[in-house]
């Protein structure tokens, strides 16, 4: 079937059988334009906490659709691909972190969101790009922390916030690519363009940006902001939602002076059309999980989300 004949059938599907499609921003554009709500780590969870649908189907990656099972055990929830994995999920094993945290038993550890649901079952609280800082501006200054999985975003943090937190040794394989070098490259072509990164980027990147946030935080930068072009350091498929906000506007991404795709996450492109077709038709693939992990891992996230509201990060 041809792109708009699929995306037919999947509505009616969706219809048919009472399900919500959520789709992260680094989706395949094509998937972006059918899912009924498409956004960020954080607002997919606070969605997938909300949905009164009896199918979630996460057209994202696995620690998602695990989040959105998570949140809503009485629901199916299937991921057009189960290989769509993280590599910073997937840099931090279950076993190896539980040794590290036991290690330091004086340690409160905050886990991004970005890691498995036996990662989160270990953790204390959960965090999103979007509110990490704060989460942990609002925790004492004497608390001893380990955060997780990220080192990018974890030192972003401590460099933020002045806290000295222990960080566990994974990355974003796409965003710590990345490099200072080609932005500059670009800045030099493009000199009236703020840089815009995500706190994924490994720091020399970081340090050359005149803007760092989470993917909504720089949706609502560009909106707000008067300059015409923009250096965009994150993963590509955010462009098909920052040119439908700002069609007047441009986005140069490193791929324009790399002449490569080593902005794009493979696993988030893993999803397909036609993957999300067969998915939602047979209901399979399907997130399976035991009570015991799912109330494990649920414990962290439900106080991600009540401490967010508390601090008017969302409503």
């Amino acid at each position: 079937m041809d792109k708009l004949k699929l995306q037919q059938e999947i509505l009616k599907l969706k219809k048919e059988k009472n399900a919500v499609i959520l789709g992260h921003y680094y989706q395949r554009h094509e998937i972006q334009e059918i899912s009924d709500f498409v956004g960020d780590s954080l607002a997919l969870a606070q969605k997938a906490q909300q949905t009164q649908a009896d199918i979630i189907v996460f057209c994202g990656v696995h620690f998602m659709a695990e989040t959105a099972k998570i949140l809503n055990p009485q629901c199916k929830v299937l991921l057009p691909d189960m290989e769509a994995s993280c590599s910073l999920a997937e840099s931090c094993k279950a076993e190896d972190f539980a040794k590290f945290k036991a290690e330091h038993p004086d340690h409160m550890v905050i886990s991004y969101v970005n890691c498995s649901a036996e990662i989160k079952a270990l953790s204390d609280l959960i965090c999103t790009s979007g509110n990490a800082e704060k989460m942990v501006r609002s925790l004492p200054k004497d608390q001893k922390i380990i955060f997780a999985p990220d080192k990018n975003l974890g030192g972003y943090i401590n460099q933020q916030t002045g806290r000295n937190m222990l960080l566990w040794n994974g990355v974003c394989s796409v965003h710590d690519a990345m490099q200072a070098e080609s932005v500059m490259q670009l800045k030099a072509e493009y000199p009236d363009a703020p840089v815009i990164a995500h706190p994924e980027c490994n720091p020399a990147l970081l340090k050359v940006a005149d803007f760092v946030g989470s993917t909504k935080a720089m949706l609502t930068y560009i909106q707000q902001s008067s300059a015409q072009r923009f250096i965009v350091a994150t993963e590509t498929g955010i462009l098909y939602e920052m040119k439908r906000e700002n069609p007047d506007k441009e986005f140069i991404t490193l791929r324009d002076n790399k002449h490569c795709a080593c902005d794009d996450c493979a696993y988030m492109k893993l999803n397909t059309l036609d993957k999300l077709y067969r998915c939602l038709k047979d209901e399979q693939p399907e997130i399976i999980m035991t009570d015991e992990l799912i109330e494990a891992a649920k414990r962290p996230i439900v106080r991600m989300l009540d401490l967010s509201r508390q601090l008017g990060i969302i409503k």
